[in-house]
């Protein structure tokens, strides 16, 4: 068989043979869904210890996962320990005062108010009751003060017993005073030398304990200050409390997008956990603060003698339950262990889905 004229064997269309189409263009490949386009990562995503973030095109599923898991175990360890050190800064001081700094300063109060009315019956004629009474209130109240090893520590228990014994040398020699004749010499002299001894300046009876009263109210002053340190770690205490709470909801949003699961149980556990915990460690703490802030007004000067009672009700009253809610600050650490455990659990399916995937 021969060829037409200028044509080529085998290459030249056939006889009656249509002309091809050109093909038809591929449709675009949908991009799965644990794939993201090229792009500049999230700062916030870059963490130490996360590992290299696939190449452009890759899957970052597994990356993003221990980076969100990462992250919230970091932020529950932070937010329980600077909650637990805010919560101790506020409480840590409230049961001493109640227990001890207000006690104590109550009971040199009412030994100052006994000795100013012993001073008054001293001049009786004769050898009273009364005065016997006062000075035995005034040695209880010392002794009460003395109970509390806090008070202006070694150095103010000993000058507790240097005035327990100047109480004694002042009772003695008023009662011979009372026993001498009434206008006699060595009557006005013992009464002379028992007035000296309560109220010399600076080395009576009165002065050492007006000392003693205040070093027991700038203790008050300094248990219940609430001071640039406890603002900045309150502060710091809700920053990281914010940020858990939106590192737990934007977890939950984005595992709701790669893996279509409406909710995480145990990621909605740890934000209701953490609300409910920094709630009620600030509730604690306002009623113990406010409480402490009574105290100190009540305790900021020297009582009358028929308010010191009143004052020690109205003291037990402010300070009712703060022995209770000092207690409450191991819950804090327990919170956040079970906070860390949470986020372990709501993620470790998944992180452990993506590291034993097959290839």
């Amino acid at each position: 068989m021969t060829t037409g004229r200028g044509t080529t064997p085998g290459t030249g269309p056939a006889t009656g043979a249509r002309p091809t189409a050109p093909p038809a263009p591929r449709p675009a490949r949908a991009r799965p869904a644990d794939r993201r386009a090229p792009g500049r990562a999230a700062p916030w995503v870059r963490l130490p210890g996360a590992g290299p973030r696939p190449a452009d095109g890759g899957s970052t599923t597994a990356h993003d996962l221990t980076v969100r898991h990462r992250l919230l175990l970091a932020l529950s360890a932070l937010l329980a320990l600077s909650l637990f050190v805010s919560y101790q800064g506020v409480h840590g001081d409230a049961n001493p005062l109640r227990t001890s700094t207000a006690p104590a300063v109550l009971s040199l109060d009412t030994a100052l108010y006994a000795l100013g009315q012993a001073e008054r019956d001293a001049g009786a004629p004769a050898p009273t009751s009364d005065f016997q009474k006062q000075i035995s209130v005034a040695a209880q109240s010392l002794s009460a003060a003395a109970a509390d090893d806090d008070v202006g520590g070694p150095a103010g228990r000993q000058a507790l017993q240097t005035i327990a014994g100047l109480i004694t040398v002042y009772a003695v020699k008023v009662q011979k005073s009372q026993l001498q004749p009434d206008g006699s010499l060595m009557r006005e002299a013992y009464r002379s030398y028992a007035t000296s001894i309560l109220t010399e300046k600076g080395t009576g009876i009165q002065d050492r304990l007006k000392a003693l009263q205040r070093q027991q109210r700038a203790a008050v002053h300094r248990q219940t200050s609430f001071g640039p340190l406890l603002w900045l770690a309150w502060s710091v205490t809700l920053l990281l409390a914010l940020a858990l709470w939106a590192a737990l909801l934007e977890t939950q949003l984005f595992l709701r997008r790669r893996f279509r699961r409406r909710y995480n149980r145990q990621l909605l556990a740890a934000l209701v956990l953490s609300t409910a915990g920094v709630a009620t460690a600030v509730l604690f703490t306002v009623w113990t603060q406010r409480g402490m802030a009574d105290t100190r007004q009540l305790l900021d000067s020297p009582l009358p003698g028929r308010l010191i009672p009143v004052a020690g009700r109205d003291t037990a009253s402010y300070l009712a339950h703060t022995g209770f809610r000092a207690s409450a600050a191991v819950w804090i650490l327990i919170g956040g262990v079970l906070l860390m455990a949470l986020a372990e659990t709501g993620l470790r399916r998944h992180i452990d889905d993506y590291r034993f995937r097959p290839r």
